[in-house]
């Protein structure tokens, strides 16, 4: 089977658009990248819980607005504010990792 010479890997297209990792403009792009990840970590949970914006921000004390700035990357969340929704309004636990 010919394999398309055109197809890159993710990995080579960041490369080839963005440099190797430990430059600024690819730093940036992975930073942005964590950060957009987080807000769909929440979508993801929120529907999976079967919970509107609306209702999620009730059982945590915040508004709705807030919740969806956090879930579309609009606004950075502090990991006290993570913490408070994924166990107010999930009822679940954090956990994070440090890779060096």
């Amino acid at each position: 089977m010919k394999q398309n010479s055109n197809v890159m890997t993710l990995e080579q297209f960041k490369e080839k658009h963005y440099g190797k990792i430990g430059t600024k403009k690819r730093d940036e792009l992975e930073a942005g990248y964590e950060s957009f990840k987080l807000g769909v970590l929440l979508h993801e949970a929120r529907i999976e819980k079967g919970l509107t914006q609306e209702e999620l921000a009730l059982k945590v004390g915040m508004t709705k607005s807030y919740i969806s700035k956090i879930e579309n990357n609009v606004k950075e969340v502090r990991i006290s504010t993570l913490q408070k929704i994924v166990e107010l309004g999930f009822g679940g636990k954090i956990q994070l990792s440090i890779q060096i």
